[in-house]
């Protein structure tokens, strides 16, 4: 299993939100380049990047940062946050993001999900945010009715790569990640899923780790905390992949 860092940018600072909120703001570094080759020096493998200025407003608004990110780790990079045209995935493809994740626009233009999967086979995730297994769209700010375990099937029919699945009650608050909510969405796909939200000690990891055929779990704030060491958590997850 991956362990794979987080890196959310909101006006140019690397944040952690609580729940999602943007008015739960803390802020944890002020050079988002030092903080990716931080993660680098410590092992990962694959560095996701959010825009949370974009995942609320539909554009992106921290494209400097993460141009210099890109410049100064060689590892792979995922990008999301208010990707919702072709346009924009063609940019930062360009850019040398290596995967584009796409989140609202799954739901509310899944024509375009199917469109960018065709173009860019390989390159395209699907980010799938719920709570109580409803999506949840625009930042987190709006919940659908739509099941998050239907959404998946459909973004794999469509093409998409892999499912990120985020448990939005769990983000940012140390609580443990959804277990059994996870182990769902895997069991329900022949796709990668890679878990997200409320990681908050090795023992989480560990039960993520018992989860078969997950490909592998983002951690942010327990990490940025210290409540893990992000070295330690790759070390003792790399043959479980």
């Amino acid at each position: 299993m991956l362990i794979i860092p987080a890196i959310d940018l909101k006006d140019g600072f690397c944040v952690r939100l609580k729940q999602g909120k943007k008015e739960e703001v803390t802020k944890y570094s002020d050079d988002p380049v030092k903080t990716a080759q931080n993660w680098v020096n410590e092992g990962a493998e694959l560095i996701h990047i959010v825009d949370l200025d974009g995942a609320f407003t539909g554009t992106q608004k921290n494209l400097e940062s993460i141009k210099q990110i890109r410049k100064n780790v060689s590892v792979a990079i995922e990008l999301g946050g208010g990707i919702r045209d072709i346009d924009t995935i063609s940019k930062l493809i360009a850019l040398g993001i290596d995967r584009i994740i796409i989140g609202t626009a799954a739901i509310t233009n899944p024509e375009f999900l199917r469109k960018a999967c065709e173009q860019y086979p390989g390159k395209i995730l699907t980010g799938i945010d719920a709570k109580d297994g409803k999506v949840a769209v625009k930042g987190w700010q709006e919940i659908t009715e739509k099941n998050a375990i239907d959404l998946a099937k459909e973004a794999e029919l469509a093409g998409t790569h892999s499912i990120i699945y985020t448990d939005i009650a769990r983000d940012g608050m140390l609580s443990g990640p959804n277990i059994e909510a996870t182990k769902k969405i895997v069991e329900s796909l022949s796709i990668p899923v890679i878990a997200s939200g409320g990681i908050s000690s090795m023992n989480d990891i560990e039960n993520l780790t018992k989860i078969k055929k997950l490909f592998g779990a983002i951690t942010g704030k327990a990490i940025y905390s210290g409540a893990i060491e992000l070295r330690e958590a790759i070390n003792k997850t790399r043959d479980r992949k």
